[in-house]
């Protein structure tokens, strides 16, 4: 009796609902962004300081952005896709 229930309530299928993987590629675009806005900045010159890595996009933004991706893929992992 117990196995024949557990095999009606296996269903074949994907883990993640529609829902769920539009949420995860929501976060993974915040995180590839915040990622693009952090990059560069560096001097080609190693004698030669450049400000300009610590301006407020690298230090504020980027950082932010991508704890917002990866909120938006723990949401995306809880998201219960069977409810309605």
């Amino acid at each position: 009796m117990g196995e024949k229930k557990r095999k009606e309530d296996s269903r074949d299928g994907f883990v993640f609902g529609r829902k769920n993987y539009k949420f995860m590629f929501i976060g993974l675009a915040c995180i590839a962004l915040g990622y693009m806005l952090m990059a560069g900045g560096g001097s080609d010159d190693p004698n030669v300081f450049n400000p300009d890595i610590f301006n407020w996009r690298r230090i504020r933004l980027a950082p932010t952005l991508i704890l917002i991706g990866f909120g938006f893929q723990v949401y995306a992992i809880l998201l219960d896709p069977n409810n309605k």
